[in-house]
């Protein structure tokens, strides 16, 4: 039978929580209550100015708008990471060492991490 201060107990979250602004990864130590959603004020601040124009624009809350700037780094980080999945596929397919295969799929989790972080 489950306690009661058992099924009251926190939730830890294992996986790490990013700015929803600048993408940078928050830390969860010491901190109770809400988790946060901005490493601070500054993006705090960028985002409310960011919904602000959104709304003024009409466009739907859920819109995304990105500066071409924004859109071209996106597109080089996607083809980045389309590249290190092809070099994994031709490794496999070339029957490369465990050591090298090791090196193709760190790189390749290195490049969709950097394609995490939008801005």
């Amino acid at each position: 039978m489950e306690h009661l201060a058992d099924s009251l107990a926190p939730i830890t979250r294992r996986e790490p929580r990013h700015c929803t602004w600048c993408g940078a990864r928050l830390s969860a130590a010491g901190r109770t209550g809400r988790p946060r959603r901005y490493c601070g004020q500054a993006c705090r601040q960028r985002a409310y100015e960011r919904r602000s124009m959104v709304q003024r624009g009409g466009l739907p809350d859920d819109a995304v708008v990105l500066s071409a700037t924004e859109i071209t780094d996106l597109q080089d980080r996607l083809f980045q990471l389309r590249c290190a999945a092809e070099d994994v596929l031709t490794g496999v397919e070339e029957g490369l060492d465990t050591e090298e295969m090791h090196r193709l799929a760190a790189e390749l989790v290195e490049t969709a991490g950097r394609l995490e972080r939008l801005r």
